[in-house]
């Protein structure tokens, strides 16, 4: 390995350990919103039946079964909170929960 293309890895390496660590700026990164998202896989892999993931996250009924079908495709509003929702569902659980 040349050194140039070893100081190329070691930089990316290290940009991967600080934004890892939280010390990286993070204006610097940007966030990917997909243009598609699996509706069906995500609430499936949450052992969820179509109506206890709605109402656990939300969404209308009718919008899941839409999505489910293909007859719509979430908004990009909706579709940010699925993709949270597949990474980490309970962070969502107790963002949306009711407080005494």
């Amino acid at each position: 390995m040349t050194r140039s293309a070893f100081e190329k890895v070691k930089t990316g390496l290290d940009d991967a350990k600080a934004y890892l660590d939280a010390s990286a700026e993070k204006s610097h990164y940007r966030i990917h919103v997909p243009s598609r998202v699996n509706v069906k896989k995500i609430r499936s892999r949450l052992g969820l039946s179509q109506e206890s993931f709605a109402q656990t996250y939300g969404f209308a009924l009718s919008a899941v079964r839409d999505w489910e079908q293909g007859r719509r495709q979430p908004d990009r509003s909706a579709r940010i909170l699925l993709k949270v929702v597949e990474k980490e569902p309970e962070a969502v659980m107790r963002a949306l929960a009711k407080t005494a």
